[in-house]
C-alpha cells in the first residue's frame, strides 16, 4: 500500500500530465493549421487547428502555478468550451453544413453566467463543465451520424470515440457527488490522461476523415461528367452492367432509356455554345428532379444521355414521359432567350433482365431514331431480338429436408464404395 501511494504521484502527477496535454494540443493544432495552409479549401482544418490551440491555452492557464500566473478559473473554462464549440462547428463545415455561431459560443456563455452566480463552488464547476463538454461531444457524434457517405470503418470510429469521451466526461459529475475529495483528485488525474488520449485519437480521426473525403472527391471526379455532374460514359456503363446483373439474378425487369436533345446543333449555331452547354446542364437537372434515386443516369457524349431503370415497361414509360415533359417546360426559355428545346427518347425493356447493357443500348438507339423520324419530342419503344437474349441459366434446385442426405448416410456410402474398390 505504501509503495502504491508512493508511485501514484510519479505515475499520475497532475502538473506533468497537464504539461504533456498542452504540448500535444499545441503540436496537433499546428499540424492541422499547416494542413489547412496546404489546402485552403478545407476550412474545417482551420477551425480544428484553432480549437486545439485554444484548448491547449486553456489547459496551460488552468494548470499554471499561482505565483507564476494567477488567472481566474472562469477564463480557462471559457476557452475550453469555446474550443469544444469550434470543433463541433468544424465538423459541420466539413460536411457542408452552415456555421452555427450562437451554438458554438453557447457553452462558453453558459459557463460565464454560472460563474457569476453566488455559491458557484468547485463541485458546481465540475458538474457544469462535465455537462457542457459531454453535450458538445454528443453533438459531434450526431453530426457524424448524419453523414452516410464515408466508409464504414471511418464512420464507426468517428461516432464511437466522441460518444465514449462524452460518457467519460459525465463520470466526474457522479464521482464528485459520491466520492471523497481524495478519490475525486485521483479521478481528476485519470481525467486529464484520458483527455490527452482523446485529443490524439481525435486528431487521427480528423486526418482519416480528410483522407476519406479526398478519396471520395477523386473517385467522383474520375466518374463524373464535368459539364453536367452526371456519370460519364465509362462510369455509367459500369454501374448499368452491375445493376443489370443484379436484376437478372433476381429475375426482375430492367429498362434502358436513351435521350437525345432535339435540334441541338441549331441551338449551338443560333445562340452560341455557352447556351448549348447551359441547356445540357438544364437537362441534367431535369433528370435529377424527375427520375428516381435508384435510376442510373449518365452522359454518353455530346447531347446524348442514357439511363437504366430498374422497373417494368409501364413504370419506365411514366418516368420517360416525366423527363420529356419536364425538359420541354424547363428548356422553353433561358433567361430572355426563347429556346424551345425538347428531347427525343428511345426505350427498351427486358422482362427478366435477360440481355446485357450493350444490346439494350443498341435497341434503344433504334427506338430513338424512330422517335426522331416521327417528329421528335416523343418516346418510342423497341423490342429485344432473339440474338440479344442471353441463354437462361437454370436456378439450382433446393432440396427439401427429407431429400437431403444425412452425413452418416454419406459416410456409409463412401465406406461401401471403398470396400468394393479394395475387394
Amino acid at each position: 500500500m505504501q509503495l502504491s501511494d508512493a508511485l501514484h504521484p510519479a505515475v499520475l502527477d497532475l502538473s506533468t500530465l497537464s504539461f504533456v496535454a498542452v504540448c500535444i494540443a499545441v503540436l496537433l493544432g499546428l499540424v492541422l493549421l499547416i494542413s489547412w495552409a496546404q489546402d485552403r479549401s478545407m476550412h474545417a482544418l482551420a477551425w480544428w487547428g484553432a480549437a486545439y490551440l485554444i484548448g491547449g491555452s486553456s489547459i496551460a492557464l488552468w494548470s499554471a502555478p499561482t505565483p507564476l500566473m494567477s488567472v481566474p478559473p472562469e477564463i480557462s473554462g471559457t476557452l475550453t468550451f469555446l474550443a469544444c464549440g469550434m470543433i463541433w462547428n468544424g465538423v459541420r463545415i466539413f460536411h457542408g453544413r452552415r456555421i452555427r455561431t450562437r451554438v458554438a459560443f453557447a457553452g462558453a456563455a453558459f459557463w460565464l453566467i454560472c460563474s457569476l452566480l453566488p455559491g458557484f463552488n468547485e463541485a458546481g464547476r465540475v458538474v457544469v463543465s462535465g455537462i457542457i463538454v459531454a453535450s458538445y461531444t454528443f453533438f459531434i457524434a450526431r453530426e457524424l451520424w448524419r453523414e452516410r457517405r464515408k466508409s464504414l470503418f471511418s464512420r464507426t470510429a468517428a461516432i464511437v470515440v466522441p460518444i465514449l469521451h462524452g460518457a467519460i466526461f459525465l463520470v466526474p459529475v457522479v464521482m464528485k457527488v459520491s466520492l471523497s475529495a481524495e478519490s475525486s483528485a485521483l479521478w481528476m488525474q485519470v481525467f486529464v490522461l484520458e483527455t490527452v488520449i482523446y485529443s490524439v485519437g481525435t486528431a487521427f480521426i480528423v486526418l482519416l476523415l480528410v483522407k476519406d473525403k479526398y478519396v471520395q472527391v477523386h473517385r467522383t471526379a474520375a466518374s463524373t461528367d464535368v459539364l453536367t455532374g452526371l456519370l460519364n460514359r465509362r462510369a455509367f456503363l459500369e454501374n448499368a452492367k452491375t445493376l443489370c446483373e443484379r436484376r437478372r439474378s433476381r429475375g426482375e425487369p430492367v429498362a434502358v432509356l436513351l435521350f437525345d436533345l432535339d435540334h441541338f446543333k441549331k441551338i449551338n449555331d443560333t445562340f452560341g455554345h455557352a447556351t448549348g452547354d447551359e441547356m445540357l446542364r438544364v437537362f441534367a437537372a431535369t433528370t435529377r428532379a424527375t427520375m428516381r434515386g435508384n435510376d442510373i443516369v449518365g452522359r454518353l457524349g455530346g447531347e446524348e444521355f442514357a439511363a437504366i431503370v430498374p422497373a417494368d415497361c409501364e413504370i419506365t414509360e411514366k418516368i420517360a414521359e416525366r423527363v420529356r415533359q419536364g425538359f420541354q417546360a424547363a428548356g422553353k426559355a433561358l433567361g430572355e432567350l426563347q429556346i424551345n428545346a425538347t428531347v427525343s427518347i428511345g426505350a427498351v425493356c427486358a422482362a427478366c433482365a435477360q440481355a446485357d447493357v450493350e444490346p439494350m443500348l443498341m435497341r434503344a438507339d433504334e427506338a430513338l431514331y424512330a422517335a426522331k423520324n416521327s417528329g421528335r419530342n416523343q418516346l418510342k419503344f423497341s423490342e429485344l431480338q432473339a440474338a440479344d437474349v442471353l441463354p437462361a441459366h437454370p436456378r439450382p434446385m433446393r432440396l427439401t429436408r427429407r431429400q437431403r442426405l444425412h452425413p452418416r448416410e454419406v459416410f456409409e456410402f463412401l465406406r461401401r464404395l471403398a470396400h468394393r474398390a479394395s475387394g
